[in-house]
């Protein structure tokens, strides 16, 4: 899919393009400042480079890039930046690669799949008036829009967090609890992870503008407060880290309360049978004379024998308070 925005009394939109006439129709009429390509097909990568000469690499939005390719500017003035934008939706939460390219004064963005902080800013641009200038704000409000989107699904985690708290701190929590609290936290831990990863990308990307220079006085002012912002939520994550460790610890600790539980019930039983079975071991030997033979009330005598022996232990350990 590929978009055109264009600016228009101080706002931004958006003219979706299916055919090379109607990029050729656009352009005519339009200066666009942002081109956004939405998994892109090979032929609409032909048309941006032909009217627009631009080559968008094929490894463009690739994971395996080395760190040198991240971040580079072609001889013809072409600015590329590889930057990782968060997603975090009911399905697995995950880092989606963008890459931009900055080139005669149009912010060009390829990625794999729509994102959450694209369709954020479209909206912002469509309703706040002089929010974006140039291309370089596009980019930069993509920034800004990302660490507020990451701000807000730490808040999210928080919310969960308080959820998993109610259930794992409670009085009884047997293993099916834990087992959905363990998995809660893991969810929450790997999200917690991907921000981490996100806002650090982010946060290298906006160095790498401000030393460019590429920027004016009042955008380097504002990529300065982008980085106060992404600054402000390590402190959260840490916290929530630990918080997070806190809770599993707390989790596998109870866990392996029930499981001591388990163990202590078999113990008491393996314990209070000895006797028993000595009894019954002595009363079972080859004796000339044998109680329960030769005495009437042999057997009797030999079973309440066994069942005192039984009781004896477990009146003792329920003294002891090791039964509950």
């Amino acid at each position: 899919m590929l978009n055109v925005f264009t600016l228009a009394n101080g706002r931004l939109f958006q003219e979706e393009i299916e055919s090379l006439d109607e990029l050729a129709d656009a352009l005519t009429r339009l200066q666009p400042v942002w081109v956004d390509l939405d998994a892109p097909t090979p032929e609409e990568k032909g048309w941006i480079a032909q009217h627009f000469g631009v080559t968008i690499p094929d490894d463009a939005v690739d994971d395996d890039l080395e760190e040198s390719a991240r971040f580079y500017e072609e001889d013809n003035g072409e600015l590329h930046i590889r930057s990782d934008f968060l997603i975090d939706d009911d399905r697995t939460p995950r880092n989606v690669r963008v890459a931009f390219i900055l080139f005669k004064n149009v912010l060009f963005s390829v990625h794999a799949e729509d994102l959450p902080v694209f369709r954020l800013l479209r909206l912002r641009a469509r309703r706040i008036p002089a929010l974006i200038e140039d291309a370089k704000d596009v980019l930069l409000k993509l920034y800004d829009a990302d660490a507020e989107y990451s701000a807000d699904a730490l808040e999210g985690i928080y919310d969960s967090l308080e959820q998993v708290s109610a259930s794992v701190l409670k009085q009884d929590l047997n293993d099916q609890g834990a087992g959905a609290a363990l998995s809660a936290i893991a969810r929450e831990e790997d999200l917690n992870g991907r921000i981490r990863r996100n806002v650090m990308d982010t946060r290298r990307a906006i160095s790498f503008m401000m030393r460019s220079r590429m920027l004016n006085a009042e955008q380097f002012e504002e990529a300065r407060q982008i980085l106060r912002d992404i600054d402000s939520l390590d402190s959260h994550s840490t916290f929530l880290f630990d918080k997070i460790n806190f809770l599993m610890n707390a989790t596998v600790g109870f866990i392996n309360i029930n499981q001591n539980k388990i163990i202590k019930i078999f113990s008491v039983a393996s314990v209070a049978l000895l006797p028993p079975t000595l009894i019954a071991s002595v009363y079972g030997m080859n004796f000339k004379a044998m109680p329960e033979l030769d005495w009437r009330y042999g057997y009797a005598f030999a079973l309440g024998l066994m069942l005192a022996s039984v009781a004896a232990p477990f009146i003792f350990f329920r003294r002891k308070g090791w039964l509950r």
